[in-house]
């Protein structure tokens, strides 16, 4: 058997198969052939010897005094020769030599070593790339059937990809050995090993290029909120920082675009549109029919999430896109069914009501932002961008307050250890930029003649929509046209 063991030993140290895996498939080879030559294998017996260097197989028979079944038993007397020692009754393995198998049987059990091994291999492979679905992984154009793209994926040509017609870039052509980074979106098993499904049409394609080429997505300081694609032709993608000094877009784009540029090349030229994410949706649907620049953004209907954009004649057919192709991957971004018109097509439709309720809400909030931002910062811990170690000893010295770090800074009386005076001046800054002081009225002699004064100046009213000057005794505005009532508040 010095064959089979350097048949184990090349399996095991040059194939990579596992020893576990390499003994059951010789014990089934064995076995198989075993079988095909006594017609059952119940009493075939495979032993491997400790270090997997050699193996054997035995007949286990029944020691009888009269045989009727010479596969399963044996004479008392031939036992005897074979060990003094047996009895009537014992059972006794008895070694066969694979070379006595007939020549069926020995193919019947290389077939079944061949099918073993596949599988085997095929096994330990799913096992590896399993886990892999989502990453990116790299081949070479093999050949071409029926539309489908084959991918060399090495191992022996044991693993295959296959990049069909409907995860393919459109405007993507390949020839033999030319390489191919792609997706890999499904694993298959076949009869000649492991084929994986690739794809590079999927947006998450260009996130993991992305992500490679930009570590700021990589660490999680700008997160890719969503990606479209219309693959070979123009993708866009919203981005948004979690930190307020980190510019999203420009993080992606890089210095002078050498980060998109990267990602450009990768998709063969697809054109890249890279935006900022906004809560707003105004905000939002105007950043997404980038490259194209829009006036304004009218909602129509929240409920339906339909909006109109309105943009000047120029930059109409940029906003539309080829084929309508940019407003399309606006509208899938955005999540909102977005109506195109130019500002002489916006004239002509009745937006007067629509855009009046906007006006309203906006001043309503706008009112309540600005009342909220006078309260919104009153300790230097909350300041956005704050050392956090030097806001804690500032607390634990009772600088904490604004107003009481200001008055000490400003009369020079703040000295902490561990405090510089560049820390000190450096919260200084941030309290005038991000602090706004509002002074409250007196109650007194001032407010009272501001109030006299007010009484004899006649009230001036405006247009909501157009800003035009009007009167109590107008129903229409002269200037837009926007119809309007008068109502008297209760005391």
């Amino acid at each position: 058997m010095s064959e089979m063991a350097d048949a184990i030993r090349q399996l095991i140290q040059e194939k990579g198969y596992s020893e576990e895996s390499v003994r059951q498939t010789i014990e089934k080879a064995l076995k198989a052939a075993y079988k095909r030559t006594y017609g059952t294998d119940e009493n075939a017996i495979v032993k491997f010897n400790d270090d997997m260097s050699d193996v054997a197989i035995y007949s286990r028979k029944v020691v009888l005094d009269g045989v009727y079944d010479p596969v399963r038993e044996i004479e008392l007397e031939d036992a005897r020769k074979l060990s003094d020692e047996v009895e009537e009754g014992d059972e006794i393995d008895i070694l066969e030599d694979p070379k006595s198998f007939d020549r069926s049987a020995v193919a019947t059990g290389k077939q079944t070593a061949h099918q073993g091994l596949n599988e085997t291999y095929k096994d330990s492979l799913y096992n590896e790339y399993k886990d892999k679905i989502g990453e990116i992984i790299i081949g070479y154009y093999k050949r071409e059937r029926n539309g489908n793209i084959y991918v060399d994926l090495g191992n022996a040509g044991r693993l295959e990809g296959v990049l069909p017609v409907k995860y393919q870039s459109k405007l993507e052509f390949y020839e033999k050995n030319d390489r191919i980074k792609a997706l890999i979106v499904e694993i298959k098993k076949t009869n000649s090993g492991l084929q994986l499904i690739l794809s590079r049409s999927d947006p998450k394609l260009v996130s993991s290029i992305l992500e490679k080429e930009v570590p700021e997505i990589a660490d999680g300081t700008v997160e890719i909120t969503k990606i479209v694609r219309d693959a070979g032709y123009r993708t866009k993608i919203a981005v948004y920082s979690k930190r307020e000094e980190v510019d999203p877009v420009g993080a992606c784009v890089g210095l002078k675009g050498v980060r998109i540029q990267n990602v450009i090349r990768e998709l063969l030229n697809e054109k890249i549109d890279v935006l900022r994410w906004d809560s707003d949706p105004t905000v939002f649907i105007k950043n997404a029919l980038s490259p194209a620049q829009v006036e304004r953004v009218i909602i129509l209907d929240a409920d339906k999430r339909q909006a109109l954009a309105i943009v000047d004649e120029s930059q109409f057919s940029l906003a539309i896109g080829r084929q309508g192709q940019n407003v399309r991957l606006a509208n899938r971004l955005c999540d909102w069914n977005i109506d195109v018109k130019t500002v002489e097509q916006a004239a002509e439709m009745d937006l007067s009501s629509i855009t009046t309720v906007q006006n309203a809400q906006n001043l309503f909030k706008d009112v309540e932002e600005n009342e909220e931002s006078y309260d919104e910062i009153a300790t230097v811990s909350e300041l956005p961008g704050v050392d956090s170690e030097v806001a804690a000893l500032l607390k634990e010295n009772g600088l904490d307050n604004i107003e009481d770090f200001i008055e000490a800074y400003d009369n020079g009386t703040i000295s902490i250890d561990g405090v510089t005076k560049e820390a000190l001046d450096k919260i200084k800054e941030l309290i005038n930029d991000s602090v706004e002081f509002v002074e409250a009225e007196d109650d007194g002699e001032e407010s009272q003649t501001q109030d006299s004064e007010s009484e004899g100046e006649e009230e001036e009213y405006f247009c909501p929509e157009c800003g035009a000057k009007i009167t109590l005794d107008m129903t229409h505005c002269p200037n837009c046209g926007v119809e309007f009532e008068f109502t008297e508040d209760e005391e």
